[in-house]
């Protein structure tokens, strides 16, 4: 496993450690190559998107610079509200240089007015990071040309939602829309698809559109800078040909060290948690290995995948944002499915009655089952409500 660069060995204390690292110079070449030229080179690096999804990034990107409306955003999700995974915190913590001037990088190429960073009012340790890195990299001019603003966001899980993240930072409930944010963005006034419908700007005299905005997950955005500094070859040399890069990994659970860490990506699973995490409890094996609770677990025992997007999905489960919970053999696997269905029960807006509903009636017959007390009929009606999830959900988590 090579060594990273998204996670230096101490945090950053301040701005000349930026600097001596090459701070700025990703900043510097976007402008050199302007808005065209530096989307050309994150395409041609191959970066995906950090936040669960692998989507390529430079493809997104372009489509939200193309996108017809009256004024384009960023927004780095920051929210970081997946179960196991603490990757953001920690980018935040070591290095919060990086990330804004991936979000300035961002603003610039897609034609950005503003651009925001959203995350957890409970992240107090990463606000202030950010908040000082931010003060100190705009009176140096080197944070972009447009206003970034740091904003605070509730508890709920769905604050990691994409559509959900746009809500907050209009000043509303983290309830997501039925559109994604290349579509209906920031501040849109057409069409009224949010929960909540947003007034129409006055004195505004041209049709109202929808503010197509770029949403990308803060480790994302932190790998800017280093791709437009060294060149998307240099990007290549680590990772796999569809996976390339680095990726950072939280491990947790039933093992010797939860750790999070920077590996490259088409590293196996196995050298991930025998090799930072330190392997099993001792006397103990292990049993699954989840990747968030998005995904259907893969069994260590069975099959060991290189972590990239398409070899977790070729296994039946996914990467995610790389975030592993660890059960060992003292597990009881009935157990971890309710506390994970009555996490994403407790965690449901309501919006969608397959979501709220179903999971809520899934979780209260996994409870009983646990107790001890199940019949056939609760196993049938799990299933039965497995089976209402609609294409009409305004999120993925009636999918979870």
């Amino acid at each position: 496993m090579a060594a990273g660069f998204l996670l230096p060995d101490a945090p950053l204390a301040t701005l000349a450690d930026w600097l001596a690292l090459g701070g700025g110079d990703g900043l510097r070449a976007a402008r050199r190559l302007g808005p065209e030229g530096t989307i050309d080179e994150i395409r041609a690096s191959g970066l995906r998107g950090r936040g669960g999804g692998g989507f390529p990034t430079g493809a997104k990107w372009a489509g939200v610079a193309a996108g017809r409306g009256t004024h384009h955003y960023v927004v780095a999700n920051a929210a970081e509200g997946e179960p196991g995974t603490f990757k953001d915190r920690r980018l935040m913590r070591n290095n919060p240089f990086q990330l804004i001037e991936g979000v300035a990088i961002a603003a610039f190429a897609v034609g950005a007015t503003e651009a925001f960073i959203g995350l957890k009012a409970s992240f107090t340790t990463e606000i202030d990071r950010l908040t000082q890195a931010l003060a100190d990299m705009t009176a140096a001019g080197l944070a972009g040309d447009v206003p970034i603003q740091i904003v605070p966001g509730p508890e709920e899980y769905l604050l990691g939602e994409e559509k959900a993240l746009l809500e907050v930072i209009e000043g509303k409930d983290p309830l997501p829309r039925l559109l994604p944010p290349y579509l209906h963005g920031l501040f849109s006034t057409a069409p009224q698809m949010g929960w909540i419908p947003a007034p129409l700007e006055p004195g505004h005299p041209e049709s109202h559109e929808s503010n197509p905005t770029l949403v990308n997950n803060a480790e994302t955005l932190s790998n800017v800078p280093w791709i437009l500094a060294r060149g998307p070859e240099w990007f290549r040399t680590m990772g796999t040909p569809s996976s390339p890069g680095t990726i950072v990994a939280t491990v947790c659970g039933d093992v010797t060290r939860p750790v999070v860490t920077e590996v490259e990506m088409g590293t196996r699973l196995s050298a991930l948690l025998i090799g930072p995490a330190g392997g099993p409890r001792p006397g103990r094996t292990w049993k699954a290995v989840f990747s968030g609770v998005a995904n259907p677990a893969v069994d260590p025992r069975r099959v060991d995948p290189p972590l990239t997007y398409e070899d977790f999905t070729a296994h039946g489960s996914g990467l995610g944002a790389a975030g592993f919970i660890v059960y060992d053999d003292s597990a009881c696997m009935v157990d971890v499915a309710r506390v994970f269905s009555r996490f994403l029960a407790v965690e449901s807006c309501g919006q969608c009655p397959p979501c709220k509903l179903g999971s809520g009636e899934i979780s209260d017959r996994l409870e009983r089952i646990q107790a001890g007390g199940g019949a056939d009929d609760d196993i049938a009606q799990i299933g039965r409500w497995l089976g209402q999830v609609t294409d009409g959900a305004s999120c993925y988590m009636a999918t979870e």
